[in-house]
This record gives C-alpha cells, sequence and structure tokens, in this order.
C-alpha cells in the first residue's frame, strides 16, 4: 500500500486544498493530511485552531464523498529550526512513501531526506487561498465561493467571520 503525505495550514480549508487532497488520492492508496502549524490559533494569519481545521478538513471531504478510511489528519506543531521539522513529522506521523507539496521549504525539506515529493499543481492559486479567503472575510466579499460549503458552515459556526476581521482589522486599538 503506497502511503502519502500532504502538509498545509489550511487556514481554512478551501477548494485549492480539497484539490490537492484528490491529486494526492489520485496517486497514494491512504493520505495523512498533517495540519501544520497546529500550535497557532487565533493570529492574523493563523485564526482557527487545530482542531478547527481538522473539523473543516473532515467535513469538505465527506462532502465531496471521499471515503473517510482513506486519510487521516494529524496535528503537528512548527519545530524551532526548519533542519528539525522533518524529524518531528517521522516521529508524529505512521510511515509514508511520497510527499504532496506545492511549498517550496517543505519539497526541499522532505527532497534532502531523502524522500519522493511530488510537486502538487496549484487549482486557480490567486483565487484559491487562504489568504485571500480570509481578506475575502475581512472585506465582506464573497469569502463562501472559495471554500466548500461545509467549511463555510463550520467557519459560521465558530465566530470565524468575526475572529478573522477582529483579527486583521487595523482599526482596533490596544
Amino acid at each position: 500500500m503506497k502511503r502519502g503525505l500532504l502538509v498545509g495550514r489550511f487556514q481554512p480549508f478551501h477548494y485549492g486544498h480539497l484539490a490537492a487532497v484528490k491529486f494526492a488520492l489520485e496517486r497514494a492508496d491512504y493520505l495523512y493530511i498533517v495540519v501544520g502549524s497546529a500550535q497557532k490559533s487565533h493570529e492574523r494569519d493563523n485564526p482557527f485552531t487545530a482542531g478547527e481545521r481538522i473539523e473543516m478538513i473532515k467535513a469538505a471531504l465527506d462532502g465531496a464523498g471521499i471515503d473517510g478510511a482513506r486519510w487521516m489528519a494529524i496535528p503537528v506543531p512548527d519545530a524551532e529550526s526548519h533542519s528539525v521539522w522533518v524529524s518531528t513529522v517521522m516521529s508524529l506521523v505512521p510511515r509514508f512513501d511520497v510527499v504532496f507539496t506545492n511549498d517550496s521549504l517543505t519539497f526541499l525539506l522532505f527532497k534532502e531526506r531523502g524522500f519522493k515529493v511530488v510537486a502538487v499543481p496549484y487549482k486557480n492559486r490567486k483565487e484559491y487561498s487562504a489568504t485571500n479567503v480570509r481578506n475575502s472575510i475581512l472585506e465582506r466579499k464573497d469569502w463562501k465561493k472559495l471554500v466548500p460549503p461545509e467549511v463555510a458552515k463550520l467557519v459560521i459556526e465558530f465566530n470565524g467571520v468575526e475572529r478573522v476581521t477582529a483579527l486583521m482589522s487595523k482599526d482596533i486599538e490596544v
């Protein structure tokens, strides 16, 4: 059985992430989805908790009809230095054969450790990026079209619109 690894922060999970998961599952029998920067939340670039992100992933993949027996989401915190990050991942994630990524640093770090690394093609990167989703929330644009409906529902349930707006607003004085 070929086991793959896909790393992301998923802040929040959007249609580009869904396309990446589908791409990886076409090339691997099982996929470990690493929820990176797991220790971060309630920050401008990391507004959602690891638990919230895992809920988003599960809801989106269930909604897309992706068999839950083919994947597992695993939260992984950042490491003190890039040179030990792959070791951190390897200590928290079961064995895997191939890494799927479109992040150049992730590509390099796993390649240097001898892993097969496959570049994931972007799906309309300008539109489908978590930064664009967060900016669309802040600017009161139609952000819901950028994420699966299940994710939009959870963002609202998590009070994510208010959280993102508060964290990204330049008008707030502390």
